[in-house]
């Protein structure tokens, strides 16, 4: 009875650790990656990925950092942003913007650090807002009480689309420049000084 049952494992063993010899290395990875998850480009790329712009105006480099969702389709103003909100103009963290000294903006002085920058967009005028708390999720932690500026621009419309937003921080003129952020078909701006 031993015999057989030693027999049968033996025989079970040999069967197990034969291969096909006609399946070639290449073909086992092929099989592998079959198994595989595929990756679509959309699961790839993060929809709203973290970018920056800057530039140095005057001596000053100027450094803004945000997260640039894209239209998709949708609609943004009175959408997807709302209108009368306070807003992370971006998407995920608020945007922050460094100014390495400091700045003069619609007549204010902004000392030099790292703050947050938040829009409440209108359809005829927007509020822009420098805030103290850089490192803060979307408007949730928001507190108008840590504000260090506000103050109103116009929006003016793009003649094209601009599928992701975009900041720019564009020098003009020695210790001039300008802020610009641009989205879907409209764009808002504001000057800094460096003092």
């Amino acid at each position: 009875m031993n015999k057989v049952l030693l027999t049968a494992t033996i025989v079970a063993l040999i069967s197990c650790g034969k291969t096909d010899t006609t399946k070639t290395e290449s073909d086992g990875i092929d099989e592998h990656a079959a198994h595989q998850a595929s990756v679509t480009e959309d699961q790839a790329k993060p929809k709203s990925p973290k970018t920056a712009a800057m530039a140095n105006i005057g001596p000053a480099h100027i450094h803004i950092e945000y997260s640039s969702p894209s239209v998709r389709g949708r609609t943004v103003w009175g959408g997807l942003v709302s209108y009368g909100e306070v807003w992370v103009t971006g998407a995920h963290k608020a945007t922050s913007i460094n100014f390495p000294s400091d700045v003069k903006i619609k007549g204010s002085i902004v000392l030099k650090g790292k703050y947050a920058l938040f829009t409440i967009p209108n359809k005829e005028e927007w509020t822009i807002i420098i805030n103290k708390n850089w490192d803060q999720h979307l408007a949730d932690d928001y507190d108008q009480a840590e504000d260090v500026l506000r103050f109103k621009v116009k929006p003016s419309n793009l003649k094209k689309v601009q599928e992701t937003l975009k900041y720019q921080v564009v020098p003009v003129e020695g210790n001039v420049g300008t802020i610009s952020i641009s989205w879907d078909q409209l764009k808002v701006s504001f000057d800094v000084e460096v003092v």
